[in-house]
């Protein structure tokens, strides 16, 4: 039977992902902390942490898991036209933490938002270690998209987005996906589904599946491509 289980203080481990709840799909665990150490253990394992401000922490590992191939992306005849015409530009890791605030604001849908103070100054932390990144839009020197994520061997799990124009954080994700296939990364991990998402060539695959793709991928080694070109175009 499914159950929660409250993180201990003095250990990183998590449980089984199977002892994830279905309703809500895929919570898992409640409470630890967002220590560099207890986030890579999780993003190995599937898990990631997901809360709003006034809950404790929760970690999830939803069934089945939204990601794409980089080989299987898909961009429609209108958005290569966009990317042809446009003079946004691109770069990556050039300004995480905005991006990451970028990503905390108001939502048409909501104004509640899962980036608290404590989450901004964790990925910024996993940034400064080089496992977070983020992927910039810019009209002239203004930043007007972006989306960020982590990186562990040759799987990139995709955090947040968005967009204060027409195309851009899908400008932003589009540019992601054809470096990363073109480095060799072999899964982007976006996971819970969305018709933007599966617009743009993404699928729905089992929890274990995943979780064999992460096992495979998670630790092999890359080379640091991320600083070699911060301006990418």
């Amino acid at each position: 039977m499914s159950q929660l289980t409250w993180l201990r203080p003095d250990t990183i481990d998590f449980p089984p992902a199977a002892r994830a709840l279905a309703d809500p799909n895929g919570l898992l665990a409640i409470g630890g902390d967002l220590s560099v150490p207890r986030l890579l253990s999780a993003y190995r394992q599937g898990i990631f942490p997901w809360y709003q401000d006034g809950q404790p922490l929760l970690w999830w590992c939803p069934d089945p898991r939204t990601v794409v191939f980089p080989a299987s992306l898909h961009v429609s005849r209108s958005m290569r036209k966009f990317m042809r015409q446009t003079t946004l530009s691109v770069s990556y890791d050039r300004a995480f933490m905005s991006v990451m605030r970028g990503c905390a604001e108001p939502r048409d849908y909501t104004d509640a938002t899962w980036i608290t103070a404590e989450m901004l100054d964790a990925y910024c932390d996993l940034h400064r270690l080089g496992h977070a990144h983020s992927v910039e839009v810019w009209d002239g020197q203004a930043l007007v998209g972006g989306l960020y994520g982590v990186a562990l061997g040759r799987v990139f799990f995709g955090e947040s987005m968005f967009s204060r124009t027409s195309n851009a954080s899908k400008l932003a994700f589009i540019h992601l996906v054809e470096r990363l296939h073109g480095w060799g990364f072999e899964l982007i991990d976006c996971q819970m589904p969305t018709d933007h998402l599966f617009s743009l060539g993404a699928r729905s695959i089992s929890r274990e599946a995943f979780r064999r793709e992460l096992d495979l991928h998670c630790n092999e080694a890359v080379a640091d491509h991320w600083h070699a070109d911060q301006r990418a175009s």
